[in-house]
């Protein structure tokens, strides 16, 4: 084939070039390029390509390759100007010759190509140019045929010019080109190490060394070839293009069919062993992300044959790409050698059954790209399910004994194969006799560790929701499809390939029977007995998946019939399982609609038994910690379907059955605390729907039918609640460790009340709100820690506190807002027992706390209980009042709006709503008060002693003065005070200045309470007096304390006269000369109660007077006569004070009476006690002076000694202090 110029009409540089240098380049031709593409499964491919530029459609459109190009005279090619109409005719050998130097010398540059960065720019230019030369004539070549080539004509018609016969021979000679240029680039396979490492380059700039270039216009030269080929046998009209030369020197055949055939074949084999080469890098984790191509251009690369088989398929009918790669790939998964037009093909891989399924859905994925080389929805390649079949059964041999990690992955692939086509009834009929017969498989793979435990379902509801999730495909190329090798085992991964398969055709055609057919079939009592945890968790989620796609109700039948087949002594981990199965069909039934009566009756009947062995009191503990698994469960699957539930009335009260009535009573507390946490859900739902189903009749025009049918289900599901719950809270009602759910649920059971009354049992009508509130609220004997956490639900409700205002029914013992606020106090003054013994917080104390602020706040929103506040124009200022500091404000206000009423009769009805709301407050507080606690004995003491003063003239009439005896007896005048010491001190004040004004107001007890009152005062004056005289301890003193006030005031300055007369009675009487004991400390009592007060009666004033003289008479200690002299002082002066134009009489009636009473006994020091009052107020001592002065003298007659001069003396001095007066007194006794 030696080049022959001779003929030549076109020279290789024409005379013209010069002239028309500018309309020779055409525009830059496609080819493959990667460097701007990114690998993203979803991406276009590249912008410079084949597909993208159009070239492909063109191609199979029969288009122009390049319809704006070549149409000027003359073309540049290799840096020569040509004549577009006859160069590759006339110079086919120059053309290809020089076609070949450029690929030489650009395999040159590879070779010479250096790690020289200065250098590495100049290479990629000369690279590109030359590989842009040889794309640019292969371009060439292309739109030449399609123009000029027309099918040879016969020779015998005559002569014909030099040119028609080199036209005639052109697709001999192309053909003989085409070949030898196959032969000078050889396969892919072959090309050196250093060339295919540009197919893994990462560098994504516009520099690339010539390796690249040349690989890329490797590749572009195999897919010009296949086109060129097509093209030529296209224009050729089927006629069959011989090589003529090669065929004259060889012997052999080569025909343009025949070289598409063996380019393709060679093409194919490559492509597929650089995947193989990709695969052994490839884990199984990754198999959907990883991709078979090294780079966008192979990609594009399989793109391209895939579109051009298959328009050769449909129209030429010839093979199609599924063929040629089950050729291909067949041999390899079998191990046998590959055909003849195969060789080559790498023999080397890791998992060739693996491989097949990885390349094999790679394929299918590329044939989502359309001609122009974007994803489209619709399907271009055709299906491979005959060779997948293949494939699926080797996988599930059991004789090849695959690993799930591989299993897992070929299932994988599969799902996505029925994600791009149309899923196949023999696939999954194939998958299904493989897990039949490995259900109880764990289906786990060591090494990824615990990532597939996240699909465990605990609950009905999250085992419906994954059976959910497994007939809600995700996206083909979303993160989620990607992941489900980590996040799935292959039996779930099945289980979405089955909902696909059955989701085809959900009329219940002929794939879906016969599915269900098969799935069926496998099952027997046998089978299911032989049935592992794992083998019957995956049982559940089968029949779940089925009976979501078809037949619901059937299949659920078939269910339970072969889940009947369950021996009755299961293991508690099967019988879990069962129940949660059951249920989640349950929520199903629900999801659709239908009652579930009929499915619940095994499910029942199951509970019942279970719970019966749970109560028996034979049952070991271990037995009993086993059963609670299957019972909570079923707690738990119970809640989900009421909790789910639109309406309540698919008969789903039959879950509510006799099993509880042995369940509860059996409950430790933990689990105890989970059936009462279940109840509560079971209540609010009924109640929620209820109300709604109520509204809706409001609104909506209801079929008087429907609503009734609705109600009655409603009715029915609160009578089960009732009868097999109610009782049992009614029973722990009085624990002293109430759970803490307990309160929760009665509130519960209380609002259904509100809402249906008529099904609450007989036992609690009419009033069943009320009845059920007594048992748990507002009984006396139930404990604070469940009557502050009961209350605060109720009274947080507007209905029922609306209820309570308007229900004109009362009991015995109050209205029920006076008895919501009587638990109120009882539970504040009960709050410091739930502490620990040395009054630090208790975890329980801390609940009661925070239980007893909302309590607080919302008794504090009562109506009957704001009204009072209003009415005494209290209202608590912060947001969140602490609760002794409400129920003393609350006490307040009673006392307050109670001295404000004038009538009788609401004098009346204010004592008894005042008793109701502290009850039998004495039993309230005596637990506080024999207990360790000193902040719940000062607490109990406090809040009495605040009603003692606030409510004194309540407490004072005849209903309630009772109470006030029994006070004073039980806590102020107890047997032994060894305790309450620092409790009663603090609260003293109060019970005496409530004490006073009882006994001044009350009409027919009055003189009793009065004689209390002085028990107390003088009771407690001894008490806290100490024995030397301490200022410190008697500033203090209670009962100075309480006699104290800023500004003086009548009931004050009773109380004071009591204190008075107490201590004047009790604490200042000599016998004969001895004094009284603590006399120091008394007179310094008395001082200060005198000094703290600015009493100025006379009367109250001069009750000490006598005791005080008396002291400053006859005792010498200083401290007594310094104490008593102050005393005598500050009284003197205020009676002075107070009788500023006269002598004050009662002072003077005091002094005389002390003269008289002294007389001929103590005359000398009378005279010096009245000099001190003489000097004080020399008025009084000379309203005396007459008295004195008989005084004297009667005392010397009866001695019979004459004048007693040291007498005289003395009075004489005394009588000077006194002025005039005193003068005349004295010239009068001298004149005796």
């Amino acid at each position: 084939m030696a080049d022959n110029n001779s003929q030549s009409l076109t020279p290789p540089v024409s005379p013209f070039a010069e002239d028309s240098v500018c309309d020779l380049t055409p525009s830059r031709p496609p080819c493959f390029c990667c460097s701007e593409t990114k690998n993203d499964p979803t991406e276009a491919l590249s912008t410079e390509g084949y597909a993208t530029r159009g070239s492909l459609k063109r191609l199979l459109l029969h288009l122009d390759p390049a319809p704006t190009e070549y149409e000027t005279d003359t073309v540049e090619i290799f840096g020569f100007p040509w004549v577009t109409e006859t160069a590759l005719v006339e110079s086919t050998k120059l053309l290809f010759g020089l076609f070949r130097q450029k690929i030489y010398r650009l395999d040159t540059l590879v070779q010479c190509s250096s790690l020289d960065f200065g250098q590495a720019g100049n290479l990629h230019y000369e690279a590109e140019e030359l590989r842009q030369q040889c794309v640019s004539f292969l371009q060439y070549v292309k739109v030449f045929l399609h123009r000029h080539l027309q099918p040879s004509c016969t020779l015998d018609a005559g002569p014909s010019h030099p040119y028609e016969q080199l036209e005639g021979l052109l697709p001999s000679a192309l053909l003989e080109e085409l070949f030898g240029v196959t032969l000078l680039i050889g396969r892919l396979k072959d090309l050196p190490a250093n060339v295919q490492s540009a197919f893994t380059m990462q560098n994504q700039g516009k520099i690339f060394p010539p390796s690249w270039h040349l690989l890329h216009l490797h590749l572009d030269i195999h897919w010009s070839v296949l086109e060129i080929l097509h093209l030529l046998g296209h224009k050729m009209q089927g006629q069959v293009v011989f090589a003529h030369q090669f065929v004259n020197l060889t012997g052999e055949n080569l025909t343009d069919t025949s070289l598409f055939e063996e380019h393709l074949c060679s093409l194919l084999c490559d492509l597929t062993g650089l995947a193989i080469g990709k695969y052994s890098k490839v884990r199984p984790t990754e198999a959907l992300s990883s991709h078979h191509h090294l780079c966008s251009c192979t990609k594009e690369l399989w793109i391209l044959v895939m579109h051009l088989l298959e328009y050769r398929t449909k129209v030429l009918h010839t093979q199609s790409f599924w063929s040629y790669m089950n050729l291909l790939l067949r041999p390899l998964v079998s191990g046998k050698p590959p055909l003849e037009q195969f060789s080559g093909l790498p023999t080397h891989c890791k998992d060739r059954l693996g491989f097949t399924w990885w390349l094999v859905t790679h394929l299918a994925m590329l044939g989502q790209y359309s001609h122009s080389g974007t994803i489209q929805s619709e399907k271009h390649l055709d299906d491979n399910w005959t060779f997948m079949e293949e494939l699926l059964k080797l996988t599930c041999n059991s004789k090849g004994g695959l690993a799930e990690e591989q299993v897992r992955m070929h299932v994988h692939c599969c799902l996505t194969l029925c994600l791009l086509w149309k899923p196949s009834t023999s696939a999954v009929s194939s998958l299904w006799d493989y897990y039949s017969k490995n259900l109880g498989a764990s289906f786990t793979v060591p090494w990824l560790g615990l990532s597939c435990l996240g699909t465990v379902s605990k609950t009905p509801l999250s085992l419906l929701e994954q059976a959910r999730s497994f007939c809600s495909p995700y996206p083909l190329y979303s993160e989620g499809h990607a992941q489900l090798y980590r996040s799935s085992s292959s039996f779930h991964i099945f289980l979405r390939v089955l909902a696909l398969c059955l989701n085809q055709d959900r009329v219940g055609g002929v794939p879906q029977r016969q599915i269900k057919g098969r799935i069926y079939s496998k099952f027997s009592a046998k089978k299911m007995q032989e049935l592992s945890e794992a083998g019957l968790t995956n049982f559940l989620l089968l029949f779940l998946v089925v009976a979501r796609q078809v037949e619901l109700e059937d299949v659920a039948n078939r269910a339970c019939e072969l889940l009947g087949f369950l021996p009755s002594n299961c293991p508690p981990g099967h019988r879990t399982l069962v129940w949660r199965g059951q249920l989640a069909l349950l929520l199903l039934f629900q999801e659709r609609g239908l009652d579930v009566g009929a499915q619940v009756t095994w499910l029942a009947s199951s509970f019942n038994e279970t719970a019966k062995e749970f109560y028996n009191k034979t049952t070991e503990v271990s037995r009993k910690l086993a059963l609670w698994g299957p019972l909570g469960s079923y707690l738990e699957g119970v809640a989900e379907v009421f909790e789910t539930s639109t309406g309540l009335s698919l008969s789903e009260e039959k879950l509510l059955n006799e099993g509880f009535d042995w369940l509860l009573p059996a409950c430790r507390q933990s689990e105890l605390n989970s059936a009462l946490g279940f109840l509560q859900i079971v209540l609010a739902q009924l109640r929620r729907v209820h109300q709604r189903s109520v509204q809706s009749g409001h609104t909506v025009t209801w079929v008087p039918a429907t609503t009734s049918v609705v109600k009655e289900h409603h009715l029915a599901v609160a009578a089960a609640l009732w009868a097999h719950f109610f009782p049992f809270l009614r029973s722990l009602r009085l624990s002293q460790t109430p759970p803490a759910q307990l309160a929760d649920a009665a509130a519960g059971f209380t609002l259904l009340a509100l809402d249906l009354p008529g099904s609450a049992p007989q036992d609690l009508q009419p009033n069943p709100v009320q009845s059920i509130m007594h048992y748990f609220g507002w009984d006396d004997m139930v404990h604070p820690l469940l009557v502050t956490r009961y209350l605060p639900h109720l009274l947080q409700n507007s209905e029922l506190v609306s209820s309570l205002s308007s229900d004109p029914a009362s009991g015995s013992s109050g209205s029920a807002q006076s008895l919501s606020v009587r638990a109120w106090f009882r539970c504040v003054l009960q709050q410091h027992l739930h502490k620990n013994s040395d009054g630090s917080d208790s975890r329980k104390g801390r609940v009661v706390e925070e239980q007893l602020c909302e309590l607080t706040r919302l008794v504090l929103r009562l109506p009957e209980v704001d009204a009072l506040l209003q009415r005494a124009n209290l209202q608590p200022t912060a947001a969140r009042t602490e609760s002794t500091a409400a129920l003393e404000m609350f006490i307040k206000a009673v006392g307050g709006v109670y001295g404000g009423l004038q009538v009788f009769t609401e004098r009346s009805t204010m004592v008894t709503r005042a008793l109701d709301y502290i009850g039998d407050i004495l039993k309230h507080i005596k637990p506080s008060l024999v207990s360790k606690n000193p902040d719940g004995r000062h607490l109990a003491y406090r809040v009495v002693g605040c009603i003692v003063k606030h409510w004194s003239p309540l407490l004072a009439t005849s209903k309630a003065q009772q109470l006030l005896f029994r006070i004073v007896d039980g806590l102020l005048l107890p047997h032994s005070l060894s305790q309450q010491d620092k409790a009663l001190r603090d609260s003293l004040p109060l019970y005496l200045q409530g004490l006073s004004v009882a006994s001044s107001v009350s009409q027919s007890q009055g003189a009793y309470l009065k004689q209390q009152l002085r028990s107390v005062t003088r009771r407690y004056l001894d008490h806290f007096l100490p024995a030397s005289p301490s200022m410190g301890v008697i500033a203090n003193h209670p009962v100075l304390l309480g006699a104290c006030e800023k500004s003086p005031t009548s009931p004050g300055a009773m109380l004071r006269r009591t204190i008075l007369e107490v201590l004047c009675d009790s604490f200042l009487q000599f016998k004969g000369h001895t004094p009284p004991p603590r006399l120091a400390s008394v007179l310094m009592f008395l001082l200060e109660l005198l000094r703290r007060n600015s009493d100025s009666d006379p009367a109250l004033l001069t009750l000490p007077l006598p005791s005080l003289l008396r002291c400053v008479m006859l005792v010498n200690e200083q401290q007594v006569r310094k104490t008593s002299l102050e005393a005598l002082q500050l009284v003197v002066e205020r009676c002075a004070a107070s009788s500023a134009e006269r002598p004050c009489d009662h002072m003077i009636t005091v002094l005389r009476s002390f003269v008289e009473e002294n007389e001929g006994v103590y005359d000398r020091q009378v005279y010096g006690v009245l000099e001190t009052v003489a000097v004080l107020n020399p008025p009084v001592a000379q309203a005396l002076v007459p008295n004195l002065s008989l005084a004297l003298r009667n005392t010397e007659h009866k001695r019979g000694l004459g004048k007693n001069t040291v007498l005289r003396s003395a009075y004489k001095k005394l009588l000077c202090l006194l002025g005039e007066s005193g003068q005349a007194e004295i010239s009068s006794l001298e004149a005796d």
